[in-house]
């Protein structure tokens, strides 16, 4: 897949209505510290959760409206996780073509989830190896970490996976503006770039 012949025709297809475009991607958020900025001239005692509990989001944002569909659980991702998630937008009754931007995790790509993914009508598109700068969804796990957990202290669990789902919940409404500055169809490509050493 690359992102003049693939991605940037689905997106001006998707752009007309013609279909819906997803970038699927899960985030790992672990009970613990997350620093925005520290910095001090003295020695600094920050309190902190022990991060053994975790709150995993599979989510597919799509690429027009910026809906966020998602799936969540305190174990691990993995492809039954991508059939729940792949149930859900199904559910949706859209009426055109449905396309996932996903990544090349291998409980993504395996037979599990490709039978599921045929049975609902459902295209898979995968991106290159190590191109995080190609999934929209990225921007926005970055974007709810910056919201509800850079330099934050929730005491119990209960409280840190509140924080995050508010931040879910209200992502189409209280952060609307913000969201549509920073989930642009705009992708940056790292072919060709000089690398300068000095």
């Amino acid at each position: 897949m690359t992102l003049k012949k693939t991605l940037e025709p689905l997106l001006e297809k998707a752009k007309a209505g013609e279909l819906k475009v997803f970038f699927v991607d899960a985030a790992h958020f672990v009970h613990g510290t997350y620093l925005g900025y520290l910095w001090c001239f003295v020695r600094c005692f920050i309190k902190s959760p022990s991060g053994r509990s975790r709150f995993n989001v599979l989510g597919a944002l799509d690429a027009i409206t910026k809906e966020i569909i998602t799936v969540v659980n305190e174990t691990y991702i993995n492809a039954q996780s991508v059939c729940d998630l792949m149930e859900e937008i199904a559910k949706r009754n859209m009426g055109i073509p449905i396309k996932l931007i996903m990544d090349n995790a291998k409980y993504q790509r395996c037979d599990l989830v490709k039978v599921a993914a045929a049975r609902l009508k459902i295209e898979l598109i995968y991106l290159p190896s190590y191109s995080p700068n190609l999934n929209l969804i990225e921007r926005f796990w970055k974007f709810v970490k910056k919201k509800c957990l850079y330099s934050k202290y929730y005491e119990s669990f209960a409280l840190f996976k509140n924080a995050i789902e508010k931040v879910l919940e209200n992502e189409n409404s209280k952060y609307d503006e913000e969201l549509n500055n920073l989930l642009t169809l705009n992708f940056q490509s790292f072919k060709n770039v000089k690398i300068v050493t000095v």
